[in-house]
């Protein structure tokens, strides 16, 4: 009378289903592979084993472009929401003193880490764990707060705090701003392509007409231009301690481009941990955005 029960309700193996709802919402199984620590023909064996198993296709398209089919993207939806019900209650039941925030690379490295010591000085007793956030990301499972920059319509969804306004400008070494910058080699971030044509729209000066070189990360970009290797815009949060240092300067200064560095909160409520890091980084960020040249 029962043998078929198990057979009929068993659930696919629940590391597919974590493969593929994080392929699903990514757009990628390299960040999947990323967010969930494993390599990307994992991902890839994953999906494809979910699949076999449903006996229905979740992808389409070639294989650099693939995009979810209708199933997929409604059993995504659907798995979405059961593991951020899983996330807030594990999240619920978490050591209410460690707050997990996913954060842009370049704003890790150039403008969180150096001031993790005055954090660990200011909010004694919280651990913050630090991780990766995806270049277009706005969630990140497992993250309490994500840190990165939204432009003006994004900084009214729910969840989100603005942090400080964003401030864009022309940077280069010193030596090259005594030149012809018109001809100098423009820098560009692979995650930031509009920028250069952001700051002349902004600014109404015409884009230098010298030769692109592109770099993978904003931060790159930044130690590149300390070197002398071309001229680049970037945001003033992560450039303010090299123009202070006189590694860089900005001959035409920094403009506002109506985006903000933000907090986006995960899940419900902010716990009193999260809501304590996010008025640090509230401060912190204030503190870097009124010294703006």
């Amino acid at each position: 009378m029962f043998e078929n029960l198990t057979s009929r309700t068993a659930l696919p193996s629940l590391n597919a289903l974590r493969a593929f709802e994080a392929m699903g919402r990514t757009g990628s199984a390299t960040r999947a592979a990323a967010e969930l620590n494993v390599t990307h023909s994992a991902i890839s064996r994953q999906v494809k084993a979910l699949e076999a198993a449903l006996g229905v296709r979740l992808f389409e398209g070639p294989k650099h472009q693939l995009r979810l089919t209708v199933r997929g993207e409604a059993l995504r939806a659907r798995l979405g929401a059961g593991f951020d019900t899983l996330t807030e209650a594990v999240r619920a039941a978490r050591d209410a003193a460690e707050v997990h925030v996913a954060i842009h690379q370049s704003l890790a490295v150039k403008w969180l880490i150096p001031r993790l010591g005055a954090f660990e000085r200011d909010c004694p007793g919280i651990t913050l764990h630090l991780t990766d956030l995806a270049p277009a990301a706005t969630r990140q499972r497992g993250a309490d707060l994500m840190v990165r920059y939204l432009d003006g319509p994004a900084l009214k969804d729910s969840g989100v705090v603005r942090l400080a306004d964003n401030r864009i400008g022309l940077v280069c070494a010193p030596a090259l701003a005594a030149g012809d910058l018109s001809a100098a080699p423009r820098l560009v971030a692979r995650t930031r392509m509009g920028g250069w044509g952001e700051w002349s729209r902004l600014t109404g000066h015409a884009e230098p007409r010298g030769p692109t070189r592109t770099l993978t990360h904003l931060h790159f970009v930044l130690d590149a231009a300390s070197a002398g290797l071309g001229i680049a815009v970037l945001p003033w949060i992560i450039v303010a301690e090299d123009v202070a240092a006189g590694r860089l300067v900005a001959p035409f200064g920094f403009v506002a481009d109506g985006g903000a560095l933000a907090t986006i909160r995960s899940g419900g409520e902010a716990g009193r941990a999260a809501r304590t890091v996010i008025r640090w980084l509230g401060e912190q960020a204030q503190a870097t955005a009124q010294t703006a040249a």
